[in-house]
């Protein structure tokens, strides 16, 4: 049971998993501090002030002009997760995707030239052994 689960865990895939998890983890944090600390005043000077209200409206209002929290929609918050999808998508695309499939496409030319060699050099030994073949048919 044991050896089953050290075989699991060492397998290749589980420790990738286990790397990106922890990239994945600072990574997180880059992008709090950076939309904390740029994209969330940038989005409110965009939607008209630098005050905390900015973005946002009322659903609906109490008797005393004060909008209620569980009634506020704060449609900056929805923008700004928007814009922090994109941005991590296009580091993990270009960071990540791009070079893999480069990678990728390398192994995959040098597999399919090793073939091309091994099928010529497989055809040449054939090539030989029916000329071989020919050659005891015509002794014979």
């Amino acid at each position: 049971m044991l050896k089953g689960f050290r075989d699991f865990i060492m397998r290749g895939n589980v420790l990738d998993l286990a790397v990106a998890v922890v990239i994945g983890g600072a990574f997180a944090k880059v992008v709090d501090v950076v939309v904390t600390n740029l994209i969330n005043p940038l989005v409110a000077v965009a939607l008209g002030g630098t005050s905390k209200v900015a973005g946002s409206f009322c659903l609906g209002t109490k008797a005393s002009g004060v909008c209620p929290a569980n009634l506020t929609m704060n449609y900056a918050a929805i923008i700004t997760a928007l814009i922090v999808f994109v941005i991590t998508a296009a580091v993990v695309y270009f960071a990540i995707v791009m070079p893999m499939n480069k990678v990728r496409e390398l192994l995959d030319s040098r597999k399919k030239d090793e073939t091309a060699e091994l099928a010529a050099e497989i055809s040449a030994e054939v090539a030989l052994l029916t000329e071989i073949r020919d050659a005891l048919r015509t002794r014979s």
